[in-house]
């Protein structure tokens, strides 16, 4: 079992992502979006939307963080263990929360709106169960000991991470690793698989095209000329 989930399920994962993308780009790219339902209602979206992504984003921002960057990093830049355990469990319980909070507000807007929620899949419910069931596991993790410096994730579950890329993973450092850790990283890897086929796809969308695009000439018409054109009887001359 240690091997299928530390040393295959990881890879699993990434084939799902990759693969999911790919096949979504080339079948299904008019439905690579996040099916806005801003025009059945705003008023809580405009609230619910930024408190979630700024939210998850520090979220993601903190794993890329603490899994791959090494611990004599932090140590270099003069941040010692205890300093960074202290910064890890204030700004990533707050981070969470947010995201925690916007996704409740997000769930509670689509049920109590009824064209919202009609125009909610059985798809999105899976999503909201397992991004919110990720989020909070990894929180609960977080704050199982705070009386000491916390699990130092970094010398087991971090290895582990940046072992992956090596095409060799370092199974064995994850046995020793705490259950609700265990169940947080198990969750969020179904998470990856699963985002290709949700409406989180879109966070892979970027305007990239605007960058090489040909430039938009805007033209405007002669003053004199507002208003509707008098009409002509006969063909009028190229240019006109």
């Amino acid at each position: 079992m240690t091997v299928f989930l530390w040393g295959v399920l990881p890879y699993v994962a990434l084939l799902s992502l990759v693969a999911g993308l790919v096949w979504r780009h080339r079948y299904d790219r008019f439905g690579w979006t996040t099916r806005s339902s801003q025009v059945y209602e705003s008023r809580l979206l405009n609230i619910a939307s930024p408190v979630f992504h700024y939210g998850i984003l520090f979220v993601l921002a903190g794993h890329l963080v603490g899994l791959f960057v090494p611990a004599s990093w932090t140590r270099a830049a003069g941040v010692d263990e205890h300093a960074y355990h202290l910064l890890s469990l204030y700004a990533g319980t707050l981070a969470g929360a947010l995201a925690v909070a916007g996704i409740a507000l997000l769930v509670y807007r689509r049920r109590t709106r009824a064209p919202v929620f009609r125009a909610t899949t059985r798809n999105d419910k899976v999503m909201y169960l397992f991004l919110l069931g990720a989020i909070v596991l990894g929180m609960a993790a977080k704050l199982s000991d705070t009386a000491g410096n916390g699990y130092d994730y970094r010398a087991t579950i971090a290895p582990w991470a940046r072992s992956l890329f090596t095409l060799r993973p370092r199974t064995g450092l994850m046995e020793g690793v705490p259950v609700l850790y265990h169940v947080h990283a198990v969750v969020g890897m179904v998470l990856i698989a699963l985002v290709p086929y949700t409406r989180l796809v879109h966070m892979f969308s970027a305007p990239v095209q605007y960058l090489t695009r040909p430039y938009v000439v805007y033209r405007s018409r002669d003053p004199g000329q507002l208003g509707p054109r008098p009409e002509r009887r006969g063909w009028e001359r190229a240019g006109s």
